[in-house]
């Protein structure tokens, strides 16, 4: 069976340090002699190396700072790269037995699972992670390991903190419970993603793009696709794993690249730009409801029946109408979830528009890359001729410039049409 990192895809350097971290955790529990009783204020280099404190502060362990152990750490990459995932490996390593993320182990077996006790998991389903859901996980992150090796945090997005949440979290880091080991994921260390404070208290792993090749490798050797689509997926995803395994596996994630992708050929006005934008937004909240509806069903069917709905008598009837502030706040989450989802989507679309763009960009250079969309390179090359490098780059700047907006909150339908009309003009 393969070992925890064996999925996180072109990052060699990471699970390298990721590998002599977890042997380090390893060898703290075992000179500890018996797991319950390791001192929270002692950690170790490699197995074999010196003894050293387990500071506060997050400095190394030992004269390496890639060798040691340490209780918060950030994993830092552009999407795709597996922040997530060598945050989930990384926790799987250190729950492991043996010390190394075998992989078969109860430990690993349940982390990577999800199901470890000593495991949290935070996945933020809105536009942001609120200070009272990171108040709660804080405090229960302090406990006591139930089984008697870490206890671990980890925090998908993390640069979707609130400033409060952020500062909750802060505090948790600066004074670390015992054996509580806090693992953030972030696009990068800039402050607009995560602040400067709680950096400077936390190591930090960079990610980098996996190529496409190892993605095509990926995709063959787990998901069993054929290497023709595969190598395909891999270099229309721009080396994000998940986005290639969707690309290779569902018709109408395909479908809807190739509606993105035709949208160069439909600005022939302005007209035809306020159609194209209508319809980028209509395609993402489409996409977008199908990936939630099934979810809100589901909650609120939940509640309603835990609030006592379909019950019978006077006392069910007065629960369920005073269930109203409830049902209300669960509308409110799934309101902030799809939105989110409806974001996301969106995004995919303009990474996609981006790489026709880069496409015909480095043609009109003619640069000796492969091209991003093999499958409309010969409409990126038309394009070239008829922008030349100069326009080609400014559309792909429209287009940037546009997710750049979204993340700012600008309104998706403003800033999609704005757009439009940039490419229409060059």
């Amino acid at each position: 069976m393969p070992d925890v990192f064996a999925d996180l895809v072109g990052q060699d350097e990471a699970v390298i340090e990721l590998r002599r971290a977890a042997a380090a955790a390893a060898a703290t529990i075992l000179r500890a002699g018996v797991a319950d009783r390791a001192p929270a204020s002692v950690a170790a280099g490699p197995a074999g190396g010196d003894e050293s404190a387990f500071p506060a502060d997050g400095a190394a362990t030992a004269a390496d700072p890639s060798t040691g152990m340490t209780h918060a750490w950030i994993f830092t990459g552009p999407p795709g790269s597996g922040r997530s995932v060598a945050a989930r490996a990384f926790a799987a390593a250190l729950q492991c037995v043996h010390g190394t993320g075998c992989g078969d182990c109860p430990g690993c077996r349940t982390t990577m699972g999800g199901t470890h006790a000593d495991v949290r998991l935070v996945v933020p389903e809105g536009l942001s992670i609120g200070v009272g859901e990171m108040r709660a996980l804080v405090l229960r992150a302090a406990s006591t390991p139930s089984g008697g090796r870490w206890q671990l945090v980890i925090i998908e997005d993390a640069d979707r903190l609130t400033e409060a949440a952020g500062n909750a979290l802060l505090k948790a880091i600066e004074e670390p419970p015992p054996r509580t080991v806090f693992l953030l994921c972030a696009p990068s260390t800039h402050p607009d993603d995560i602040s400067v404070t709680i950096r400077s208290r936390c190591r930090v792993v960079p990610l980098r793009q996996p190529p496409a090749a190892a993605v095509a490798e990926v995709l063959v050797r787990r998901d069993g696709i054929a290497p023709d689509v595969a190598q395909w997926a891999a270099a229309a995803a721009q080396g994000h794993v998940g986005r290639a395994r969707r690309l290779a596996r569902d018709p109408e994630a395909r479908k809807r690249r190739e509606a993105v992708l035709a949208v160069p050929r439909r600005l022939t006005g302005v007209g035809a730009a306020f159609d194209a934008a209508s319809a980028l937004i209509e395609a993402a909240e489409a996409e977008a409801a199908a990936s939630v509806t099934e979810a809100d069903t589901t909650e609120r069917a939940a509640l309603e029946t835990a609030l006592g709905a379909g019950g019978t008598g006077r006392g069910a009837a007065g629960a369920i109408r005073g269930a109203a502030g409830q049902l209300k706040e669960l509308e409110k989450r799934q309101k902030s979830r799809a939105t989110r989802a409806q974001r996301d989507a969106l995004d995919r679309a303009l990474v996609d528009l981006a790489g026709f763009y880069r496409d015909a960009l480095t043609m009109a250079l003619r640069a000796p890359v492969a091209p991003v969309h093999t499958d409309t390179a010969a409409l990126a090359g038309a394009g070239a001729q008829k922008w030349d490098a100069e326009g080609s780059l400014r559309r792909l700047e429209a287009v940037l410039a546009c997710r750049a907006a979204i993340e700012a909150n600008v309104k998706p339908r403003i800033a999609v049409e704005a757009m439009m009309l940039a490419l229409w003009k060059g």
